[in-house]
């Protein structure tokens, strides 16, 4: 079959070899090789469609070859693959198949190839030739499709130099979002920093989700040691703003290492000027154990004219200690030393630091205000009374009007929490409970009401109850049960916790595990109780379920006047679904 050329296009690749030829010539030690190596090239399929193909043919004719051989060897060679590929793309398409299905046919299997084929060494080596950034590598990172694919190379090949700087161009062009791959973002401190910014912000943006938004922090910050004192220094810096320092300073305490960071920790809050109350902290801290010479020493330091900085023992590892110390059932605190764990948790509860004018830089003057001091210590110790002994629901009744009242302080409600989590996961608990709702969880709702802080943990006690095997009882007590837990989310969602209430019912719906009469519940009491205006998120969520034959069939009637007809009715008019 005879070849025909394009004399324009061969002129056009002479003249691009004239131009690279101008530049100084490489010595030849020994021509001979030099036109076997790249006769030999030459001989390779679609050899002519290679980056390096000018710098071959620059090569080879400095050694001497021959323009006849070059044009027989490259022609005879050329399959043409990617013009059959291009070909077949464009007969699939006059067949009926969608442009777009069939470019995603063509990308998907090309990046198939190069996830099998792709070697970093030669990557490199394409890289350093051109001098310069390739116009084929800015044009790729354009697209999403070859941007994914940069990102799972990179992961696999973390030392590729060609990898590493189109990520850091990746991240120049805007899409850093895109990186999800933390050990790809650290390679580089200016991606990390981006990637960080990023999800700080994501973090101050999603109020309704900032759980999430906080482990998705917390991933990218303990990746490794580097990252975690890189992060956790830039956080704090933050945390010192006027305006937003609270919530930067939230987001590092709520950001946890499976590592000991205590000597990091201790280090960015200046505990150093108070070598005593740091001593006996980072002991604690350390062993994960709170012990009384070391609580005697901080009751000491913090009881003082002169104490040291709040921050120091706010430190939620720490304040968790406590909590866990005063408020589970059974633990014994040596009745000496009981009143130093209650003080200490009640002021770093209640007591408010303000930094003079004088002292707005780090360690300077102080203003404390302990007006709340006194009332949440006996809070604290009444409740405290209560909770350290195993009660029933009935023996309890004496001391509701004690609980509901101290209930009001942030503190104690965290500790009724972590009380009632104590008694009501005790395996036996259910099956001795005769109360169609017991105190214990009645006291939750109160919590609710008051702190609206308290949700999400509210909220994580009631589904891991939810979730949890209730074998030892009959199938419909589990049902009951389950009912008595729904209403106690629905009382979350009516006083403000609505999406992360209405997300989870709906990812058990769409998961398919839950009886289908209880989510006909949860959504009839819904229905129940909300009314229009609508956020759009919560129609996202809740709508699907609404409109679910199998679970809101048996509660529609002949018109359009009932609850749920009224709900898609409206929302299909006024929102729009997905």
């Amino acid at each position: 079959m005879e070849e025909e050329y394009d004399d324009e296009a061969w002129v056009g690749r002479n003249s691009q070899l004239e131009e690279e030829a101008d530049g100084p010539e490489e010595p030849l030690d020994n021509p001979q090789e030099v036109l076997d190596e790249c006769v030999s090239k030459f001989a390779t399929s679609d050899y002519i469609m290679e980056p390096g193909i000018f710098t071959q043919l620059k090569r080879y004719f400095q050694a001497g070859g021959t323009p006849e051989l070059v044009i027989n060897q490259l022609s005879a060679n050329y399959t043409a693959v990617a013009q059959m590929a291009n070909l077949l793309a464009e007969w699939l398409i006059l067949a009926g198949v969608r442009v777009t299905d069939v470019q995603a046919m063509v990308e998907n299997h090309l990046k198939d190839m190069i996830l099998k084929t792709f070697d970093p060494k030669k990557a490199d080596k394409i890289f350093t030739e051109e001098g310069e950034t390739p116009g084929w590598l800015t044009e790729m990172i354009e697209h999403h499709t070859w941007r994914s694919l940069i990102y799972r190379l990179a992961e696999e090949y973390p030392d590729c130099l060609m990898l590493n700087f189109t990520i850091k161009l990746i991240s120049d062009a805007g899409f850093q979002s895109e990186i999800t791959s933390i050990s790809t973002a650290a390679q580089q401190i200016e991606v990390f920093s981006r990637v960080l910014k990023t999800a700080i912000a994501k973090f101050l943006s999603h109020q309704e989700d900032w759980q999430s938004a906080i482990e998705e922090c917390a991933k990218m910050v303990c990746h490794g040691q580097h990252t975690y004192v890189y992060s956790q220094v830039l956080i704090q810096v933050l945390s010192q703003e006027s305006k937003g320092g609270f919530i930067m300073k939230r987001l590092s305490q709520e950001i946890t290492n499976n590592h000991n960071v205590t000597p990091i920790t201790m280090a960015l809050n200046g505990s150093s000027r108070h070598p005593q109350a740091c001593e006996a902290l980072t002991s604690m801290l350390s062993r994960n154990t709170l012990n009384p010479a070391d609580i005697t020493v901080l009751f000491r330091n913090y009881s003082s004219p002169e104490p040291p900085p709040i921050d120091l023992i706010r430190n939620p590892q720490f304040l968790d200690l406590l909590v866990d110390s005063l408020f589970k059932v059974g633990v014994k605190i040596n009745q000496e030393h009981k009143s130093k764990y209650i003080y200490l948790l009640g002021y770093a509860a209640s007591v408010v630091e303000t930094p003079t004018k004088k002292g707005q830089s780090k360690g300077g003057h102080r203003t404390t205000n302990k007006d709340e001091l006194k009332p949440t210590i006996h809070a604290i110790e009444k409740v405290h009374a209560i909770c350290n002994v195993s009660r029933g629901s009935s023996e309890l009744l004496g001391d509701i009007s004690t609980l509901y009242n101290c209930i009001r302080f942030p503190v104690v409600g965290v500790g009724v929490i972590r009380w009632v989590e104590n008694t009501v996961t005790e395996p036996s608990y259910f099956k001795l409970c005769t109360e169609s709702c017991p105190l214990h969880l009645a006291l939750l709702d109160e919590v609710a009401v008051v702190h609206a802080s308290l949700h999400d943990q509210i909220l994580r006690l009631l589904i891991r109850l939810f979730e949890s095997k209730q074998d030892e009882l009959e199938i419909l007590v589990q049902l009951e049960m389950r009912k008595m837990l729904l209403d106690r989310m629905v009382n979350l969602l009516a006083r403000g916790c609505v999406v992360p209430v209405v997300k989870y019912i709906s990812q058990c719906c769409s998961r398919g595990d839950t009886d289908i009469s209880l989510i006909r519940y949860f959504v009839t009491e819904v229905l129940e109780m909300v009314t229009h205006p609508y956020s759009s998120e919560f129609v996202q969520l809740f709508l699907p379920m609404v409109e679910n034959e199998e679970i809101t069939g048996s509660m529609r009637g002949e018109g359009d006047n009932d609850p749920v007809s009224e709900f898609i009715v409206h929302c299909k008019a006024h929102y729009m679904t997905l």
